[in-house]
């Protein structure tokens, strides 16, 4: 299955527990299971809401907030919600049951929060940008040390994210940190926005920039953390933003692209059009952006605008092929076959033999288990350390429901696969100390394997002697997975269309 998402955003809701709007969600939600509709079978749905979900944070408004939110849910739309606190929803705190705050109310995070969707690999980081100072929000202003406050929550929050997945991910991940979708949603814009100048029209002053007190710590801090999107409301104004940032960890030369790092700024206007402004939302569908290429990856956004005068969505950016911006997302997102078997050997309570066949035909009929010429030893090793993790996997559900003997030809795999691993890393020169770290290490990104081995052979090694030795092993391994019912040619010439 290709990676893929979707994240519907409405913003600025501003319900004050009359009633009055309920006709307006009505019509938002009407718009919204529209514009999902061609999305049921994508598996991650999420509806993201950021900010001022109430105009003042009373009981009242509150559970209008809440009924609003269960709402949305009882509409089978969307797999999660998720929301950040606004400016109004922290006016002053609520009392209601014994609960002094908004965030306890409606479960918003306090500072910040990450959220995991295993099956896109999406990492959606919402971060509070109300807790610095509450008073100075209220009117939707932040001063010089507000923002600063909110940068050294940025900066806290990328070293948590650091310290606590690291190259190796988090336990809960299923693949490197590098290699996730990073979104991060707030209410207040951290950046100017593009179309933040048009308001002077209607005779309005242009609010003073908020967090332009220090641009480039948050820009830092979001390619630290390597954000790909950044959400935001607050202004019930649309507008879209692309910054290019070099790439700290980059090795190319400054004229390649692979020097830096795209990251996106999109506004959501009030989806409820409060304040006499126009109403609106987002979609965002995260996916493959051709047919012809699973590794190139993008964002194919489309914003919906409704009119003051008129009770219907329409697409904002009708100039475009179907209303969508499409926008690459600047990195390769194609996931490792052993990532997306690690996936669903996971989500399996039980496995059947034709399951085990799919998922050890998807991890072996790789380019690194074929006679393809002079071998790729860094992409055999990456190829090899995370196949061998994927068939552990496997082995651990297939001890407790396979049959004895398939369960001794994956045992047999695995330790022919150990040696596999064993070959490549003493041909590109890691000793037994670095090897027995990359084996613990549960994931391994292939492009930081790349930049420490970058594939040169280690002096005195017989690379074809090497590769000679290294096609019985792999003529081995057909033998074994011959046992499952499986004659993948291991070893031999490469099938056509076989990825790396």
């Amino acid at each position: 299955m290709d990676r893929s998402f979707v994240i519907a955003q409405i913003s600025d809701l501003h319900l004050d527990g009359s009633g009055r709007l309920l006709a307006t969600i009505e019509a938002l939600s009407a718009a919204l299971r529209e514009r999902m509709a061609d999305f049921a079978d994508v598996p991650d749905r999420i509806l993201l809401i950021t900010g001022d979900l109430v105009d003042d944070p009373t009981p009242r408004a509150l559970d209008e907030a809440l009924a609003v939110i269960a709402s949305f849910r009882q509409t089978g739309l969307f797999t999660d919600i998720q929301a950040v606190a606004g400016n109004h929803d922290v006016k002053r705190p609520s009392q209601r049951g014994g609960r002094h705050d908004v965030y306890d109310y409606l479960h918003l995070p306090r500072t910040s929060k990450s959220v995991y969707y295993r099956q896109a690999g999406l990492d959606l980081v919402l971060l509070d940008s109300n807790r610095a100072s509450l008073t100075t929000l209220a009117s939707g202003n932040i001063d010089e040390s507000t923002y600063h406050a909110l940068v050294v929550d940025s900066a806290r929050l990328s070293v948590e994210l650091a310290g606590s997945m690291g190259s190796a991910g988090r336990a809960d991940y299923a693949e490197p940190a590098e290699n996730l979708v990073r979104v991060l949603a707030l209410h207040h814009h951290p950046l100017p926005q593009a179309t933040g100048e048009g308001k002077r029209f209607l005779g309005a002053p242009d609010e003073p920039l908020m967090y332009l007190a220090a641009p480039a710590t948050f820009l830092e801090a979001a390619t630290s953390l390597n954000i790909n999107l950044v959400l935001h409301g607050h202004r019930h104004v649309e507008g879209l933003t692309r910054y290019s940032i070099p790439d700290p960890r980059a090795t190319r030369s400054k004229g390649d692209e692979a020097f830096w790092r795209t990251i996106y700024v999109l506004s959501c206007p009030s989806s409820t059009g409060q304040a006499g402004d126009d109403a609106g939302f987002n979609i965002i569908h995260f996916a493959p952006m051709s047919q012809a290429s699973d590794s190139e990856y993008g964002f194919a956004i489309a914003r919906y605008s409704r009119s003051r005068n008129d009770g219907g969505f329409r697409p904002l950016d009708s100039n475009l092929p179907d209303g969508v911006i499409r926008l690459p997302a600047g990195r390769d997102f194609s996931r490792d076959a052993a990532v997306q078997s690690a996936i669903d050997i996971a989500s399996m309570a039980t496995l059947t033999r034709e399951q085990v066949m799919t998922l050890v035909r998807r991890l072996l009929m790789r380019r690194a288990f074929y006679a393809d010429g002079e071998p790729d030893w860094t992409n055999a090793l990456h190829t090899y350390l995370v196949t061998s993790h994927a068939l552990a996997d496997l082995d651990g559900k297939l001890a407790r429901s396979g049959r004895k003997r398939d369960v001794a030809a994956l045992a047999a795999a695995a330790g022919l696969l150990r040696r596999l691993i064993a070959q490549s890393a003493g041909v590109l020169g890691i000793d037994s100390f670095q090897l027995d770290e990359l084996v613990a290490k549960r994931l391994v990104n292939r492009d930081d394997l790349r930049r420490e081995w970058p594939g040169i052979p280690d002096a005195g090694i017989d690379v074809e002697a090497q590769a000679r030795q290294r096609l019985p092993l792999l003529r081995g391994l057909n033998e074994q997975v011959k046992a499952l019912g499986l004659d993948l040619g291991l070893g031999g010439d490469v099938p056509p269309q076989t990825p790396p």
